[in-house]
């Protein structure tokens, strides 16, 4: 009998395309959870290469880990160079169902 070998399930592994970042991060932002979307940030960020994201940003790796962390709380200034240092940004539509 062959023994069966599982690893945890980590969706930075799936996010291979900008296509696939752009879907996964919309998806968060849909949700409109703040740790929903801190953490769906860090997955993206680790599925570029952290010491990668944290270079472009300049801030410690350490840092991004735990502020982009479904713990975490970043700031708006991190959210917002994490972003730019992945080729992203945002932009903002009106809600048709509840309108201003």
């Amino acid at each position: 009998m062959s023994k069966t070998t599982t690893r945890a399930f980590d969706s930075a592994d799936y996010i291979d395309s900008p296509e696939a970042v752009a879907a996964y991060l919309e998806a968060a932002l849909e949700d409109g959870d703040a740790l929903i979307i801190a953490a769906t940030l860090g997955d993206i960020a680790r599925s570029k290469g952290m010491a990668l994201i944290a270079e472009r940003t300049g801030l410690a790796r350490e840092a991004l880990y735990k502020s982009l962390s479904a713990d975490g709380n970043p700031r708006l200034t991190t959210l917002l160079g994490v972003l730019k240092a992945m080729g992203l940004r945002l932009s903002v539509t009106t809600d048709a169902q509840r309108g201003v």
